[in-house]
């Protein structure tokens, strides 16, 4: 293994945006049995070492390929284009007016008569439209359609943070 190696390769999948989770997983086991340090204990320091830069490497890849978000991240990068992270501006009015809502919607749940079914009613939909704008990703990254999938990344950090909100309610309310 190259410590320089695209992470689809490292994991031997396809180069696109929709993974085989499983494959994935199970490629990750197969490579931290092969290059966990602990196999390197009795070999030379360069190996030891050169095991334990594979397995952060493993990690990190694994990390990032098996996030929708990420992932997305990634692929864009690949191809020049930067996503900032949390700090990435979504130029659609309508969207933002409808993240406040919902971000509203969700702080009500909490004095609701019965929270966990209204959370419940609550994430159902958000679930949808993350996997909707997953989905509008695969679709204009195989197109080639990069300004509006960077557009898309950042709608779907909106989300991915909105479900991370609903589940410490969730925590919260248990």
């Amino acid at each position: 293994m190259d410590l320089t190696s695209d992470y689809f390769e490292i994991f031997g999948l396809p180069d696109a945006y929709e993974v085989d989770t499983q494959m994935l997983a199970e490629r990750y086991r197969e490579l931290q049995k092969q290059f966990h340090p602990d196999r390197y204990a009795s070999k030379s320091a360069v190996q030891q070492k050169l095991a334990v830069q594979y397995t952060a490497l493993i990690n990190q890849a694994y990390a990032i390929l098996r996030s929708p978000v990420e992932r997305a991240q990634y692929l864009l990068s690949r191809k020049g284009l930067e996503n900032n992270g949390e700090n990435s501006t979504v130029n659609d009015s309508e969207f933002l007016l409808t993240q406040m809502t919902l971000r509203e919607a969700l702080l009500e749940i909490r004095d609701a008569a019965d929270p966990f079914d209204e959370l419940e009613k609550f994430a159902a939909p958000v679930k949808l439209e993350y996997g909707k704008l997953q989905r509008s990703f695969a679709d204009q990254y195989s197109r080639e359609r990069l300004e509006e999938a960077v557009e898309t990344v950042a709608k779907m950090q909106f989300y991915r943070k909105l479900q991370q909100e609903i589940e410490q309610l969730e925590e919260e309310l248990d």
